[in-house]
């Protein structure tokens, strides 16, 4: 919190890197502390606060510290539709701006800036282009650099650039785990650890960055993960990995209570058959696939425009788009596995071969799957990711029409 004190032994660092456990703590001691560095050093200057967007940045930073801000005797008036905040104490301002870092072009979005100081929040997720473009608007003497994010790939280039060289750059280094944060109880902390599981559980419990392989679902067990529906289920949905060349693979899926299961589904591999089908033919065997069951929507992959079109020229089935973060949807799918949370029946035969067979890109830089036994995993992945985890926790707005 005051490593940049002149009475500390870190205060001539000219930077420091936060990483390791999710929910340690680090993002509200950092975030507290650059805005206390900025009204110890500066006046009247700008400063940038950059996230993986502008949304999770509020979500993650701007609310959270807005309360404690004023506890402390600040006084602030955000410009929403501006992107910044202005802020006050004992006759002295600073401006922080908000930046999103999400892609490559957003490097554009920070030049010609002169700031006092930038906060990296997540760094990790935001391209090398926008970080460095960042990292040279902070030119005014005295300016400091602050990196919070948890683990990747330990070929990410942040780690090999700025972790493994803290020292050469004059940085100071803290790694947060999660007994770190006192705001956590035991019980929480301990069902955080039952969450994760190989290298997820090494990346965000123990804040190791480390590199995933062997087998993308390991927690998946057969005499636990196999079952036939236990009860009637309430609602029933359609997921479906589109593919002409590559394998079609469509599952319908039935809610129990909390618990979800993989009834049946469909497989098609036109390399195997030495045939194609049409998108009417594969939206037949997803009629079929349904049968009389009242279904709630179909998620399809996104990039299939033309099969969700068929799909919605029929006007049988709601359609939603899917979600197609992969090692996102990846950890979610892992995460409803260990907590018991999907079954496959039985008679899914592909779907359980693949989740012997689908493994991690060893030679990837970045965390990938190998594109071979996935079409299955595919259409879980978006089953999961879209229809069972978002409505729970992404939020985004809440509307209600009143007639009037």
């Amino acid at each position: 919190m005051n490593w940049w004190c002149k009475t500390s032994p870190h205060h001539r660092c000219d930077a420091i890197i936060c990483d390791g456990a999710v929910r340690s703590g680090k993002t509200v001691c950092m975030s507290l502390s650059f805005v206390s560095w900025a009204f110890y050093c500066f006046r009247g200057t700008s400063f940038a606060i950059c996230g993986k967007t502008i949304t999770s940045l509020r979500r993650n930073i701007v609310t959270p510290i807005l309360p404690l801000l004023r506890e402390l005797g600040f006084v602030y008036a955000e410009k929403v539709s501006r992107n910044y905040i202005d802020v006050s104490r004992d006759g002295v301002t600073n401006r922080f701006y908000f930046f999103g870092g999400k892609d490559e072009s957003s490097a554009a979005l920070i030049q010609g800036m002169t700031l006092g100081g930038v906060l990296l929040d997540e760094v990790a997720l935001m391209p090398r282009s926008f970080v460095e473009q960042a990292l040279a608007r902070c030119s005014l003497e005295g300016a400091r650099l602050w990196f919070n994010c948890n683990p990747e790939n330990p070929l990410h280039w942040f780690y090999e650039e700025w972790i493994k060289r803290a020292e050469e750059k004059n940085c100071l280094y803290l790694h947060f785990v999660m007994d770190d944060n006192p705001s956590l109880g035991a019980a929480v902390i301990k069902r955080y650890k039952s969450l994760y599981s190989g290298a997820f559980y090494e990346r965000f419990v123990e804040g190791k960055w480390v590199a995933v392989y062997g087998l993308v679902y390991p927690m998946f067990e057969p005499a636990v993960h196999i079952a036939d529906v236990r009860g009637t289920p309430r609602e029933y949905y359609l997921s479906c990995d589109y593919g002409t060349v590559n394998p079609s693979s469509f599952g319908l899926w039935g809610r129990v209570d909390d618990k979800w299961y993989r009834i049946r589904e469909y497989y098609f591999d036109s390399r195997k058959e030495r045939e194609q089908r049409t998108d009417e033919e594969h939206y037949r065997a997803l009629e079929a696939l349904a049968g009389d069951l009242p279904i709630e929507a179909a998620t399809a992959d996104p990039s299939a425009a033309s099969f969700l079109e068929c799909i919605r020229r029929h006007g049988k089935f709601r359609v939603i788009p899917a979600k197609n973060n992969v090692t996102d949807g990846i950890r979610k799918v892992s995460s409803a596995l260990k907590e018991r949370k999907i079954f496959i029946s039985p008679s899914c035969k592909d779907a359980i071969r693949e989740f012997g067979l689908y493994r991690w890109d060893d030679r990837a830089v970045k965390d990938t799957p190998r594109k071979e036994h996935d079409h299955a995993m595919d259409d879980i992945r978006y089953f999961v990711e879209t229809i069972m985890v978002a409505p729970e926790t992404d939020g985004g707005f809440f509307s209600i029409a009143v007639e009037r």
